[in-house]
C-alpha cells in the first residue's frame, strides 16, 4: 500500500496581517469616538470586527473561537448600546469578555484541563505543571483586567475609559505575556532530536 499522504499545512495568517486585523478595529473606535462620538465609533467598531472575521475566514479558511466570542459580545453590547443610546453597555463589553475568559481557565482548572495547553499547543510544549500555573495566572490576570476595566469606566469620562482601552489594556497584556518567559522556559518541554 502506498503511504499516505501528510497532510496539507493549514495556512497561517502573516503576523503583521494578523496584528492588523486584531487591532484595526480598536484603533478605529479610538478615532471615531475622538471626532463623532461613543455611538459612531461603537458602530464602527461592530462593523470592523466583522470584516477582520470575515478577512481572516477567507485568507485562512478558519476563525480561532475567541476571536467569535469576542465578536458576538461585540454584536450583542455593541447593538444595546446603539438601540438604547446607553454607552454603558459598550463599557461593559470588556468586563464580559475578561470575566468570561477567566472562568472557562478556571473551569478548565476545576476538571483538571488546563485549556490553555489546548489553544497554544501548536506554539509552546510545556510540562503539565507548567501549562495549570500558565492558565491560573492568566485567569487571574483576566480577573484583573475585569477589575480595572469597571473601575475606569465608572471613574472616568466617556473619552478617558476609550484611550485606556485602546493604548492601556494591550500594553498590560503583552507586559503580562512576556512576564511568563521565565516560566515557559522552565516548563518547557525538551524536544529529542530525530535520528
Amino acid at each position: 500500500m502506498p503511504p499516505k499522504a501528510a497532510a496539507a499545512p493549514r495556512p497561517e495568517l502573516n503576523q503583521w496581517l494578523k496584528l492588523s486585523l486584531d487591532l484595526g478595529p480598536l484603533l478605529l473606535f479610538f478615532f471615531v469616538n475622538a471626532r463623532w462620538g461613543i455611538f459612531a465609533a461603537t458602530g464602527t467598531f461592530m462593523v470592523t470586527t466583522l470584516i477582520s472575521l470575515a478577512v481572516t475566514y477567507a485568507l485562512v479558511r478558519r476563525v480561532a473561537m475567541m476571536p467569535l466570542a469576542t465578536a458576538g459580545i461585540v454584536m450583542v453590547f455593541g447593538g444595546l448600546t446603539l438601540f438604547l443610546q446607553d454607552e454603558t453597555f459598550i463599557k461593559l463589553k470588556p468586563t464580559i469578555i475578561y470575566s468570561l475568559f477567566a472562568a472557562v481557565l478556571f473551569g478548565g482548572l476545576f476538571t483538571g484541563r488546563p485549556l490553555l495547553a489546548f489553544v497554544l499547543d501548536s506554539v509552546f510544549q510545556l510540562k503539565d505543571e507548567g501549562w495549570r500555573k500558565l492558565t491560573l495566572r492568566w485567569a487571574v490576570f483576566f480577573v484583573v483586567m475585569a477589575i480595572v476595566n469597571e473601575f475606569v469606566w465608572r471613574s472616568f469620562s466617556t473619552d478617558a475609559w476609550v484611550a485606556f482601552k485602546t493604548f492601556g489594556f494591550l500594553p498590560l497584556t503583552i507586559a503580562f505575556a512576556l512576564a511568563q518567559t521565565p516560566l515557559l522556559m522552565r516548563y518547557a518541554v525538551e524536544q529529542k532530536s530525530g535520528g
